[in-house]
């Protein structure tokens, strides 16, 4: 049996441009294309979509993701693998429900907090995790800047943050408007929207051309930024890369 392209993306959930963009990089070429020019999906290609949008949920970009389905590994032993992978995720989550549930029941039942019962309170969290990405961040950018930032932003109410993100989702999506017009990363107008994320970001530090450059490839080349922007759009890194390293090289010393 085969599925039009159109019907995957119903039954996927992901959008008909993202499937046909997965072709173009030879991540998920179709079984076959009709004489109408139509792509055409089997068994085969439906399960390794699924393969694909599972390690898109474990927080892989789009380059990790074609090193891992391309090994040729026998698709069942994936299949189980994979299975592994989510088993543990959802362990975590899991882990971490019971803590929020066991502290919602004893701030209901008036129980006394002390500092020993109150240790249960955090378990499940990834200390060791935040700690790295802020290490990582001390390393990248300097301690100076990663504190200053940190301090700057204690206590800023929960709606600022919503705003800012509501000011990165616009930027994003006028970023794809280019791309469906077929504009450069060059042309003017793409420039001038680079530059808005210039001043924004700016809100929280100033880059000059070098740092502006390292946020570029972070955006493109860290699986965890990778993933998100693949979600959104999958030519959006690649396509911001460009851009912002553009802006850097032209209006930035």
């Amino acid at each position: 049996m085969a599925w039009s392209i159109a019907q995957v993306a119903r039954m996927s959930k992901v959008t008909s441009r993202t499937l046909r963009h997965y072709d173009d990089i030879g991540l998920l070429p179709p079984a076959r294309v009709g004489d109408n020019g139509y792509r055409y999906y089997e068994q085969e290609q439906l399960l390794r979509l699924q393969q694909i949008l599972v390690l898109r949920e474990l927080g892989l970009g789009l380059d990790a993701i074609a090193e891992i389905v391309n090994q040729g590994r026998d698709r069942i032993e994936a299949l189980r693998m994979h299975h592994r992978w989510l088993l543990a995720e959802r362990d975590r989550l899991d882990r971490l429900a019971r803590t929020v549930s066991r502290t919602i029941s004893e701030v209901q039942g008036g129980e006394k907090v002390t500092s020993k019962s109150a240790a249960h309170w955090f378990e499940g969290f990834d200390s060791a995790k935040q700690e790295q990405l802020q290490q990582e961040a001390r390393d990248r950018w300097g301690a100076e800047h990663v504190d200053a930032a940190n301090k700057k932003f204690a206590g800023t109410p929960q709606d600022w943050w919503q705003t800012e993100g509501q000011t990165w989702l616009k930027s994003l999506n006028t970023l794809i408007a280019h791309i469906d017009a077929g504009r450069l990363p060059t042309d003017p107008a793409v420039q001038e929207t680079i530059d808005g994320h210039y001043q924004w970001i700016q809100g929280t530090w100033v880059p000059n051309r070098e740092s502006y450059t390292g946020l570029a490839n972070l955006y493109a080349d860290d699986p965890r930024f990778r993933a998100n922007f693949d979600k959104t759009d999958p030519r959006l890194a690649e396509y911001l890369r460009a851009a912002m390293t553009e802006y850097a090289r032209t209006r930035l010393s």
